[in-house]
């Protein structure tokens, strides 16, 4: 099956190449993307015997970031080698100071390889969802065992597998364990086949991942009469409900603040675009001194800035986080808010947070809509109610407390399967 893979996506590569060049020769953001694959793990040292984690996008890097911080606590001496998918999770990496990164080539042979003779792996750590056909196919030929953690599989992952579940377990066969996030995503690796012995449940690693970037606003003081409230991590049909809801609430509260942040930095844009179809007055948090804003009510706040996200969440007195209103983004981090004990919103689609978000709505911790329009009123009936405000982000930190230990159980089976 390997050589009809090789063959099927060699093919595939070599009709798409000519429009893969042209749109390199035309766009510069995308031929820039292109090289930083190429590029692979060239720029690395020469490695023997390394540790290697491989983390998709932002949220994944901040997973790294953990279990390598715990890994080194606890002595491991290989090198340790980081690998992104996207360019925001590598810019991230990199910010961190994490070791030896460098962005994952394509899925093929030709750029692998070369990969696979500088760093030398002895173990290969994907986190999350990352699995890669050749990637793991090649670990299975060069006997370099593979470790899933923090995994999740989605709804979306068994309708997709489960039509080729004979694909699935030979793309699979080097992960020698699957260490799962919940006993529903455990479940569903059984589905599709998996032996249990090859599957351990060990909790969710992202409610051990420390916040980062609240230090930033930590001098700030607000004033106690003020109401902050956060619009986090808002993708595209998110900003719309969000400036409605806003307005309403600005004639109902003269002394709110609120923040958009959306989730790619690249949609500023965009963004403004939209809020000035709202003839709504706003500023971008880079064009603001320091503490300007602070007590202004009435204000709106666009974020156009990297890592202050967890500071806005730290001072909100509530918060929206978006993706949740359409299937096709997921949701997204849930756990940043509640981690300051901010009570926070969210809508019905929580596909890639399924755990957390059923975790938080049974607690009381968190509260989630079924449609966009329902945003206001449940906006509203919490700034009212300061009681249910308080009793509903001391659920928050609470759930996020009685959750933690998944990361260092995560580091004793690296250890143990290494």
């Amino acid at each position: 099956m390997d050589f009809l893979y090789y063959i099927l996506t060699g093919g595939i590569l070599l009709i798409s190449s000519p429009f893969v060049l042209l749109k390199a020769v035309v766009s510069p953001t995308f031929r820039k993307e292109i090289l930083g694959k190429f590029e692979g793990a060239k720029t690395l040292p020469k490695l023997k015997e390394s540790l290697w984690i491989h983390a998709s996008s932002v949220g994944e890097v901040r997973l790294a970031k953990t279990i390598i911080t715990l890994l080194q606590e606890q002595g491991e001496a290989r090198p340790i080698v980081l690998s992104t998918f996207t360019p925001t999770g590598y810019a991230l990496a990199v910010e961190e100071k994490l070791p030896n990164v460098f962005r994952l080539p394509l899925d093929f042979p030709l750029w692998l390889n070369p990969v696979f003779d500088r760093i030398e792996p002895s173990q290969l750590i994907l986190i999350e969802a990352e699995l890669w056909p050749c990637l793991l196919r090649q670990c299975k030929k060069r006997k370099i065992p593979v470790v899933q953690v923090n995994g999740r599989v989605s709804e979306k992952s068994i309708q997709r597998y489960g039509k080729f579940k004979s694909f699935f377990l030979w793309m699979t066969q080097a992960v020698v364990l699957f260490s799962m996030r919940s006993q529903t995503d455990a479940d569903r690796l059984i589905e599709l086949g998996i032996p249990e012995e090859k599957i351990q449940v060990t909790g969710n690693i992202k409610f051990d991942v420390l916040p980062t970037g609240s230090d930033e606003l930590k001098s700030i003081v607000f004033n106690p009469s003020s109401f902050l409230i956060v619009f986090g991590s808002t993708r595209p049909g998110d900003e719309g409900p969000v400036m409605e809801a806003y307005i309403k609430l600005k004639k109902d509260f003269q002394n709110i603040i609120g923040v958009i942040a959306p989730r790619h930095m690249q949609r500023c844009r965009e963004v403004e675009d939209l809020i000035r179809e709202f003839s709504t007055e706003y500023t971008l948090l880079s064009n603001m001194p320091e503490g300007d804003w602070v007590n202004h009510s009435g204000s709106l706040i666009l974020v156009d800035k990297m890592g202050v996200l967890n500071s806005f969440y730290a001072n909100a007195k509530l918060a929206y986080v978006g993706g949740g209103f359409n299937p096709r983004f997921g949701g997204q981090n849930i756990l940043e808010p509640a981690i300051f004990g901010t009570p926070m919103l969210f809508g019905k689609h929580m596909n890639n947070f399924e755990e957390e978000a059923r975790l938080l709505v049974e607690s009381g911790g968190g509260i989630q809509l079924q449609k966009e329009e329902e945003l206001y009123q449940a906006l509203k009936k919490l700034l009212l109610n300061s009681e249910e405000r308080q009793k509903t982000g001391r659920a928050a930190a609470e759930t996020v407390r009685n959750h933690r230990g998944a990361a260092l159980r995560t580091v004793k089976i690296i250890e143990e399967t290494r």
